[in-house]
């Protein structure tokens, strides 16, 4: 799910200093977080040596080949889905667009709504929060959504960004989605659980899961101070890690690409059921009026 090799581990990336705390963390989170920092400080020199030997040695698969656009049939209206991130969006470790990411979502959303659904994949492998939003979106054009799913976090994990930097790169891509697309509801999957992957090992793959909850956490903390922001877990049943991933046991297999869009073709239809409404700000406690909204 990442970008170079498939892992980018290099000295660079374990040296970082403190992170920002913010006032609305929990204690479970900061604990979680202190310990993923506590662990990569310790374990540098081997992190980065395992880091070295799994770019060495694991297999480097190409994006999924062929459209990157189609449709699925149904009766009524079009939907028109946007996907957009970075490696399993663009379909590594699968056959075509039909078997990743992007086809498995646009059939359950098919299938849920009864409606026809337009798909288009914008994605690259490797692009952090950051890059989605300034090189695959920013430049694309023709850019129409009625609901966006946006996968993404593992570069960002990679190159241990601080939770604040990966919820403020997110909230500038929602923005600029919303300003391409007006006010669409967006699917965001969850920060894939690295702490689970195959081709990491210890203690590389603990720390990476560490850093990945962290970033989760953050996420869906955002999603749920946005509008109409879902916040959707990757489903990783756990009798069944293995079969959820391809030969390079980084990227998701065929099955690990099926249940991933179904949980999130079911998320994006449910969100299309719903209206967009803007959150009315809290009440300020000294009786001030609310300031008044703008039209969206």
């Amino acid at each position: 799910m990442a970008g170079c090799s498939p892992l980018t581990c290099e000295a660079r990336i374990f040296t970082r200093g403190s992170e920002h705390v913010s006032d609305g963390d929990t204690l479970p989170g900061l604990m979680l977080r202190a310990a993923s920092m506590l662990s990569v400080g310790v374990l540098a020199p081997v992190l980065v040596a395992q880091g070295r030997r799994v770019r060495r040695t694991t297999p480097r698969l190409p994006e999924a080949p062929g459209p990157r656009a189609g449709e699925v049939a149904g009766a009524g209206t079009a939907v028109d889905l946007l996907v957009l991130g970075e490696s399993p969006a663009a379909g590594v470790g699968a056959a075509d667009h039909q078997e990743a990411l992007a086809g498995q979502v646009a059939r359950m959303l098919a299938a849920e709504t009864g409606r026809p659904v337009r798909w288009r994949v914008l994605a690259r492998n490797g692009v952090t929060a950051a890059a989605a939003r300034d090189e695959l979106l920013a430049p694309a054009s023709g850019v129409v959504a009625d609901v966006v799913v946006v996968a993404l976090g593992v570069n960002d994990t990679l190159r241990l960004h601080s939770p604040g930097r990966w919820t403020s790169d997110l909230r500038a891509l929602i923005g600029l989605l919303r300003e391409r697309c007006g006010p669409v509801p967006v699917v965001l999957a969850s920060v894939p659980p690295m702490g689970v992957f195959p081709a990491l090992p210890q203690p590389l793959r603990g720390v990476l899961g560490l850093r990945a909850a962290v970033l989760d956490r953050a996420a869906a903390r955002m999603a749920g101070e946005m509008d109409a922001v879902r916040h959707v877990p990757v489903p990783m049943p756990p009798g069944a890690v293995d079969d959820f991933f391809c030969a390079d046991r980084f990227h998701p297999s065929p099955y690990g690409y099926a249940l991933w869009g179904t949980a999130l073709g079911r998320a994006a239809a449910a969100a299309l059921g719903q209206p967009f409404t803007p959150r009315r700000p809290a009440p300020d406690p000294t009786g001030a009026p609310a300031p008044r909204e703008e039209s969206r």
